[in-house]
């Protein structure tokens, strides 16, 4: 849990120290801090004195006493009445007389903290106190007395806006004055890259300073040197980058040197987005795949695959949505999933143990629904359908009061919320959020881990009484949970069961994806207040200082929806039994399904099995045989079904047949002096058809040796032929492909065959390649200018037109399941698509061109430019290995159904028999 795991370090660096910047005003900065004394009924009989740390901040004095039994004293400037040094026309004051060093501080209100160094909401001391602040530095107390001279006048201002110009003004003018010790450089041979002004961002509070990235390092030197001199951080340690978006500007920058981690190592807030831009740059260069090249649709594929968990999914959607535990108005969001919170046992097996993924919170009470729609139809422009956001600090916090306390009295002025209103029980909780009238909540992260402290009031903490006379103690977990482990991992089920795979798209679509803005939120009733969206508002365009400082305040406060990864529905996962024999993963999987018992395995199941063993082992294939039968590139090969003959295409105008128990050529056969493209046999092993560049399709029958049939389809050459059910698919350079239903004629001597045009397939530009999945209804095709068009056979109509590739499609083939589009083409990238939505789910780069390739969904064997077969972790987006082969591109690929032979062809004229030994 990594919010949590962030408060222990923080404890046990600063175990020493009460004072945190959380005890600072929201928006308050901590500029320097003196050792001095406090000196309370200065010469009387009680005078005592108490040594401790004087630190100046934005809007407040606050004194921490070396001792802990002592409160931290907390004096707002705004409520000041007087802050001056001993002047010497007050020698009589017997407050001031005798203290050299000395600041005297009148105030009508002081807050008293962490008495006994107990976590409590802040005492209040109202009434006029002086107090007495005597430095060690004694001639320093002119500079401190001016600078709180200067900060009590910008308290005073009226307007918030003003106050924080005059603050800013302050703090810019400090940040001028100082640069980075190039000292703390770890070390002399350190060449400085760049340095600028920035703030170091953690949950509720920022801290100003200097950045520096050197050849080696990036650094964080605090302007006021807390909570250490300097941030280091190595950057060939750095492991991702996100540019952020924070105080609703592109001004953040979150550096993680781990992969998995929810929190990152440093976060920082830039003045300007091109120094941000530019620390961006020169660390990105340090990072081997850098998080750049990393999109939402990236982690698609994985997640469908079940390479990665729906909690890892999760975790990626909202890192790259700009969401951060570092920031509370933009942290991570996570999906109530259970609605049955009164049951004795859990049943993860029934609907109705779930919540409705595919709506947001909101929507799932029809009545209260209702009363929203009535108003937002009554409601005039901008319309918004909930007054409060799903996610927000004051709900994060709400979870998580039991392990940050001290967050939750920095947002609410030193208090906890009313005791009926805390965290109490998880089914009221939901109940709720259910019945609520302006309660819309999702969860947070921490539920779906292991660490169920935030449950457990374990720190002891008064979080007071509620009506019935009951403390806040514990939350009060489900009859389900025997308690808040067996809670956590319950829940962790749930989000991982097999109902929530197959829904939990829905709620991604409300959250990230295209119901989020526009139309469809209106649809799916999902929309909040203008404000809280991306581009909602342009800060830079309000000229009132005060305008702007509200508008800031409300929407930091009122939480911020996340960035908008999706604009079109996104796939749904369809977890698929796992077999005995299961492929094995460097990436961890949380789907755990039983595999088939013996007795239950089929001859598919042995036959899937094989399969899966084959791909596994891909990469030892070895060559076998190799001969040169043509005297141009390979354009095509077809087997027989016992493999006994090879029939083979070429750009030298030939059909030949191939022997390989001989290893000669037994047959050769020229249709016309244009090059052939492809060939195929028809079932019976009767009849081999190849297409030609001279606009015709011949039909070959090999018992009787000669040519059977010609089918003049097309205006330009054919590229492409597939045969199913007696209708033969054509794709051509004329900008089209056709579906044709071929009726053989009556005697073997001279069957001709009748063709009827089924189908015709229009394109804007010559198809160069095509694919049909399993069920012969869906048809893919690629074109030269790279367009990738995804038709429904059936119909006839064109389901998705994507211009993922820029130059030749070469090569496309839906996966095994028929979920899946691979393709690749000239701009040496293989793009992975989901057929039923369209979306691009994975985008691999290559050194060059890929000119075929076959694959199993995850892993692919591709001929390259160069000749050499490459075996690919897709889903890992690298080559695992290169086996070399052919001296030109290799052409054309034939795999067996046991994926266990391949034959390759290449642009050396030779046809290469390799199998797989392992």
């Amino acid at each position: 849990m990594a919010f949590i795991r962030r408060r222990r370090l923080e404890r046990e660096l600063y175990s020493k120290e009460r004072f945190s910047l959380l005890l600072l005003n929201l928006e308050e900065y901590y500029f320097e801090q003196h050792t001095a004394n406090h000196i309370i009924n200065k010469d009387c009989k009680d005078e005592r004195k108490f040594r401790g740390s004087l630190k100046i901040c934005s809007k407040s004095i606050i004194f921490e006493p070396d001792d802990n039994i002592q409160p931290i004293i907390k004096i707002p400037l705004r409520d000041c009445s007087s802050i001056k040094a001993p002047e010497d026309n007050e020698v009589n004051n017997p407050f001031t007389r005798n203290t050299p060093g000395g600041i005297s501080v009148v105030c009508s209100q002081v807050f008293l903290i962490k008495e006994r160094n107990v976590i409590a909401p802040y005492k209040t001391v109202r009434g006029r106190t002086e107090h007495l602040f005597q430095l060690d530095v004694a001639w320093k107390v002119g500079d401190v007395v001016q600078t709180l001279h200067q900060l009590y006048r910008a308290s005073c201002l009226d307007k918030m806006g003003d106050q924080a110009a005059m603050i800013t003004a302050i703090l810019q003018s400090r940040l001028a004055r100082t640069s980075f010790d190039k000292y703390r450089f770890q070390s002399i041979s350190e060449t400085l890259h760049m340095e600028c002004k920035a703030e170091m961002v953690t949950p509720l509070v920022t801290n100003p300073g200097h950045v520096c990235v050197s050849d080696a390092n990036l650094y964080f030197q605090p302007l006021n040197g807390y909570p250490k001199p300097v941030v280091q951080i190595t950057l060939q340690n750095v492991r991702r980058i996100y540019k952020r978006r924070h105080g609703l500007m592109p001004l953040g920058l979150e550096v993680f040197c781990t992969e998995n981690d929810l929190c990152s190592d440093i976060y920082l807030k830039f003045y300007s987005f091109q120094d941000r831009d530019e620390v961006y740059r020169l660390i990105a260069k340090y990072i081997e795949n850098h998080i750049a090249e990393h999109t939402a649709e990236s982690y698609v594929l994985q997640w469908q695959r079940g390479h990665i968990s729906n909690y890892q999914y999760l975790l990626h959607l909202n890192n790259l949505a700009d969401r951060s535990c570092n920031d509370l108005s933009q942290y991570p969001v996570f999906p109530w999933i259970i609605a049955d919170y009164s049951s004795s046992v859990l049943d993860l097996t029934k609907p109705e143990t779930f919540r409705d993924l595919s709506k947001p919170i909101g929507a799932l009470n029809k009545e209260r629904l209702d009363r929203l729609v009535k108003r937002y139809q009554e409601m005039p422009e901008p319309k918004f359908m909930y007054g409060s956001h799903y996610s927000s600090p004051g709900y994060v916090l709400f979870y998580l009061v039991r392990v940050a306390p001290e967050y939750m009295l920095c947002l609410q002025n030193g208090k906890f919320d009313h005791a009926d209103r805390m965290f109490n029980s998880i089914a009221e909780t939901w109940k709720n959020c259910l019945d609520g009238a302006t309660d819309f909540k999702e969860l947070i992260p921490e539920f779906y881990e292991n660490d169920s402290s935030f449950l457990v009031n374990s720190l002891k903490l008064d979080l007071g009484k509620r009506q019935g006379g009951k403390m806040v103690e514990d939350v009060e977990l489900p009859p389900w949970a025997s308690g808040p482990d067996d809670f956590l991992q319950k829940c962790q089920e749930a989000l991982e069961s097999p109902y929530v795979s197959e829904h939990l798209h829905e709620w991604i679509d409300i959250i990230f994806g295209y119901k989020q803005k526009g139309s469809e939120a209106v649809a799916a009733h999902n929309v909040f207040h203008p404000l809280t969206y991306e581009g909602g508002v342009d800060l830079n365009s309000i000229m009132d200082p005060n305008e702007k400082v509200a508008l800031l305040t409300q929407i930091l406060e009122f939480g911020q929806t996340p960035k908008q990864l999706f604009t079109t529905p996104h796939p749904q996962r369809k977890i698929q039994k796992l077999k005995s024999l299961s492929r094995t993963s460097s990436h961890s999987t949380s789907i755990a399904e039983s595999p088939v018992s013996p007795n239950e395995e089929s001859f598919e199941d042995l036959t899937e099995e094989s399969i899966t063993l084959a791909w596994n082992n891909i990469a030892k294939l070895k060559l076998d045989t190799q001969c040169k039968i043509h005297k141009e590139a390979i354009t095509g090969i077809a087997v027989t079904c016992n493999g006994s003959s090879v029939f083979t295409t070429s750009q030298d105008s030939t059909l030949k047949m191939f022997s390989r128990d001989s290893k000669t050529i037994q047959r050769s056969v020229s249709f016309s002096n244009m090059a052939l493209s492809s060939c195929l046999i028809l079932p019976g092993d009767t009849t081999v058809i190849s297409s030609s560049w001279d606009n015709h399709i011949y039909f070959y029958s090999i018992a009787f040796g000669r040519q059977q049939d010609v089918l003049l389809g097309h205006d330009d050459a054919v590229s492409k032929i597939f045969w199913q059910d007696g209708r033969l698919f054509s794709a051509s350079w004329d900008s089209t492909v056709k579906v044709w239903h071929c009726v053989p004629g009556e005697t073997l001597s001279n069957k001709k065959h009748h063709f009827e045009l089924l189908a015709h397939l229009e394109h804007d530009v010559s198809v160069n390649t095509m694919d049909l999945n399993a069920a012969n209804t869906i048809l893919a095709s690629g074109t030269k200018e790279g367009t990738i068009s995804v038709w429904d056979v059936t119909t006839a109509t064109v389901l998705h037109q994507l211009p993922h590739h820029s130059g030749t499609v070469f090569h496309a083939a839906f996966s095994p399941d028929s979920r899946h589009l691979l393709s690749t083409g000239e701009d040496c990238c293989f793009k992975v698509i989901d057929v039923q939505t369209g979306m691009l789910v994975s985008s691999v780069s290559t050194e060059e061109p890929q000119r075929c390739f076959k694959w199993d969904g995850n892993t692919i064997l591709s001929g390259s430019q160069s000749g050499e077969l490459l075996v690919w972790d897709l889903l890992g987006g690298k080559v695992t290995e290169r086996i070399k082969g052919h001296t030109g591109a290799v052409m054309s690929m034939w795999m067996n159904e046991q994926c266990n032979s391949v034959i390759t062809g290449g642009e050396d004229k030779q046809i290469m028999f390799w199998k797989l030994q392992y």
